[in-house]
């Protein structure tokens, strides 16, 4: 589905964010790429869709070469690869499902999108990809009153509501809580073995890696250091990414819900019963 092939990226100024990476993540996969910051595990995620260009080597989507593809070209590969950011990029003062519902411009005209008159078809997919990270209630929220957790829920929807071959998430889970990161990352998860969706996920923290990844991928400057299951990691494997031994800046803190994602890890964790 993914493949890459000595493949590099140099930024202006001659910096290397990737250098002679060899990939390739099968159909259908959930992998975790890890490293501390300037590693390459941003580079290597965004340029899955082009937004960083690749400098050498070959990168190829579900059979499609990325590098050089410009245009019309690129932009139909970006409909096939939902993005999932750190700071959710939403809209705040539209509603939950009008953000979500961006997520459906590819396939709608512009007339249509700029009066709001979306195809039912389009609306029912929205409600659809809500539903999935249990957030659909808040359908006609704006979304600026909603929690960080909900808000990353509802660009997650969004993504989804692209009906795309692959997701990829940077740093999806930095600025939230323990507890809603955990959830965010169960969501994304979940949608991965329902849906069969290739899912590519930049994180700091390893122990989230090695809780929900099927794969985990270790960058260190610009290269790939490991490539295994969570099950093969350990603390030479951690020093080996790291370049030193694992400390608690890479284990994810216990800390406090706020009250909003508290209720909503109550209902998710614990859902009501319906009356026998």
């Amino acid at each position: 589905m993914i493949r890459f092939e000595d493949v590099s990226v140099v930024y202006p100024g001659g910096t290397k964010g990737l250098d002679g990476v060899t990939l390739d993540i099968p159909a259908g996969q959930f992998v975790v790429v890890v490293g501390l910051s300037g590693a390459g595990k941003s580079t290597l995620v965004r340029c899955i869709n082009g937004i960083v260009p690749v400098s050498g080597g070959t990168l190829e989507v579900d059979g499609e070469r990325v590098n050089g593809a410009r245009g019309r070209r690129l932009r139909h590969l970006r409909t096939r690869v939902g993005m999932i950011f750190q700071a959710f990029n939403l809209v705040e003062r539209a509603s939950v499902l009008n953000n979500v519902l961006t997520g459906r411009l590819h396939a709608t005209p512009t007339w249509r999108a700029l009066l709001g008159l979306w195809k039912a078809s389009d609306t029912e997919i929205a409600f659809q990809a809500l539903e999935r990270v249990n957030i659909v209630e808040k359908a006609y929220t704006r979304a600026s009153s909603l929690s960080g957790g909900q808000q990353q829920r509802v660009a997650i929807a969004r993504a989804l509501a692209q009906q795309p071959r692959v997701i990829l998430a940077d740093e999806p889970v930095a600025s939230l809580d323990p507890p809603t990161a955990n959830l965010v990352m169960r969501d994304l998860q979940r949608i991965n073995r329902d849906l069969g969706i290739t899912t590519v996920v930049n994180l700091h923290f390893l122990d989230l890696a090695t809780t929900y990844a099927e794969r985990i991928i270790g960058m260190r400057d610009g290269r790939v250091v490991f490539d295994g299951s969570p099950a093969e990691t350990n603390e030479e494997v951690f020093a080996q990414i790291y370049g030193r031994r694992l400390n608690s800046d890479d284990i994810l803190p216990d800390a406090p819900l706020d009250a909003t994602d508290e209720l909503e890890t109550e209902r998710l964790v614990d859902p009501p019963m319906d009356d026998e």
